[in-house]
């Protein structure tokens, strides 16, 4: 048995680690998936790197901390780069930043959150969705990484009692991580004041907490680019 010669991916993260693992771990069970009942077990996985650095938590707050941000995201991306040949940040705010990373040339290629949700929404005729992030994301205002959704679907945003809530969610599952009974009821509360039958969940907290039956169509975003990236590892 040899280990075949797979595009190698690389995963950003710190805002938060614990997303990071969540990408990686959809990451393996896309793969497993793809690979089907041919799939032979550690020989078969995707080779990952991923670099974690904590300083991008200032992303919350992305407006007051554009700067640092940028130059530690920089840093990171031009270190990953190196390593493998595509590579995604686990985290839908950062992804602001994918003009200036696509501009500084590269040698692996940049995995955009919200194109692959583009991607999917199209490919599935949905032509009206409710976008769940953080404050930074759900404003579609300059530092939102999903103003592109509008021109093409009719984008439900948070009404601003809805929108500070779900960003002081995002903060609890930060610090207490997703499990927590009382977050869970918070988080149910939001989504059953949604209008929209198709739910994003821009924010990689978010699919953190765990979820039951809500009767609407809720699209992990994690889920979407850790297929994605599987896709472009077996290529």
């Amino acid at each position: 048995m040899q280990a075949p010669n797979r595009k190698r991916i690389g995963i950003i993260a710190g805002s938060g680690p614990e997303a990071g693992i969540d990408l990686w771990n959809k990451l393996l069970r896309a793969n497993r998936r793809l690979h089907g009942s041919a799939f032979r077990g550690d020989l078969d996985a995707p080779a990952v790197t991923i670099i974690s650095e904590p300083a991008l938590g200032l992303s919350m707050e992305l407006d007051r901390n554009d700067g640092p941000v940028w130059e530690c995201l920089r840093a990171c991306a031009t270190d990953i780069a190196q390593r493998t040949d595509y590579f995604a940040i686990a985290c839908n705010t950062l992804n602001h930043y994918q003009p200036q990373i696509e501009a500084l040339g590269l040698p692996a290629r940049f995995v955009s959150f919200a194109d692959v949700v583009l991607d999917h929404l199209r490919d599935r005729g949905v032509g009206r969705v409710a976008l769940l992030g953080a404050r930074p994301v759900t404003d579609l205002g300059p530092w939102s990484h999903y103003r592109k959704l509008a021109s093409e679907v009719e984008v439900e945003l948070p009404r601003p009692a809805q929108a500070a809530a779900l960003h002081a969610l995002i903060y609890a599952v930060k610090a207490q991580g997703g499990d927590s009974g009382e977050l869970q009821s918070r988080f149910r509360a939001l989504l059953d004041g949604i209008e929209a039958d198709t739910v994003l969940l821009a924010c990689t907290e978010l699919p953190l907490i765990p979820l039951q039956e809500t009767g609407k169509n809720v699209v992990d975003v994690t889920d979407l680019v850790a297929l994605r990236l599987a896709e472009l590892s077996n290529q």
